[in-house]
């Protein structure tokens, strides 16, 4: 049996909007039963900049690496990076 759904509100902003899913169930308004998964392609994932202080004999390796694949050597560390984090 189908729950009745309470519509939702219009809301004069973000704000006003955000106060209220922070104090009503989204189960009363959205029949998440029928929700589908969104694909968005064209997303980038955010990224942030940070220094790391490596010995100069490290960053010279690791740049010769990325020079005999044809990569920025940055670009190498983040591929090595997240290869790491998939290993676990």
């Amino acid at each position: 049996m189908s729950k009745k759904l309470k519509p939702i509100p219009v809301f004069q902003s973000e704000t006003e909007e955000r106060a209220f899913w922070e104090t009503h169930d989204s189960t009363d308004f959205v029949d998440w039963s029928k929700a589908k998964r969104a694909v968005l392609p064209n997303l980038k994932p955010s990224t942030q900049t940070i220094s790391l202080r490596l010995p100069a004999h490290l960053l010279e390796g690791i740049k010769a690496a990325a020079n005999a694949q044809d990569v920025p050597y940055q670009s190498l560390i983040k591929v090595w990076l997240r290869d790491k984090l998939m290993q676990k």
